[in-house]
């Protein structure tokens, strides 16, 4: 994970390339728990105060489960196996930690990098980003390419595409 300095420096860079009309209505959010085994934290990304995804300690143990079964099916442990990678897309089961290295990633690609992503993280904080000009939103309204992703992202692109 690229390092950051602080959660508010991060949340600030993050907030600041918010396009206009998402400006005051979608708020990322993370803590951590630093008394609990480990500090875990949960992280959000909120539109008028209302949580449309979470990513918390609680999926990244989904995601160890899901690496163990695999293990125990085919003898290879490996997060990155596309059978995981596809499930864990698909359910949105991503960590606080998932979280914040797509953020950290996100803030040091140029925009068309960000929209074009593997990681869906990365493509939700670039669908809200003011450097995406009408032309590139239209072109993907008329594409519709956005709605073979899972629906948790979809929701991202429709907010973007209605401001």
């Amino acid at each position: 994970m690229s390092h950051y300095k602080s959660w508010s420096g991060l949340n600030k860079q993050l907030n600041n390339f918010l396009c206009d009309a998402l400006k005051n209505r979608i708020s990322y959010f993370l803590t951590r728990y630093h008394e609990v085994h480990n500090s875990y934290g949960r992280a959000t990304i909120r539109l008028d105060g209302q949580e449309l995804v979470n990513f918390s300690w609680e999926e990244m143990y989904k995601q160890d489960n899901d690496a163990n079964n695999l293990y125990l099916k085919t003898g290879n442990f490996d997060y990155n196996a596309p059978e995981l990678k596809e499930k864990w897309d698909k359910e949105a089961t991503f960590s606080d930690y998932d979280f914040l290295e797509a953020a950290t990633q996100f803030i040091e690609l140029p925009i068309n990098e960000a929209l074009n992503s593997e990681n869906y993280l990365i493509k939700i904080f670039a669908i809200m980003d003011r450097r995406v000009g009408k032309r590139t939103l239209e072109r993907l309204r008329k594409s519709e390419e956005y709605k073979c992703y899972p629906v948790w992202v979809q929701q991202f692109y429709e907010l973007r595409l209605e401001s």
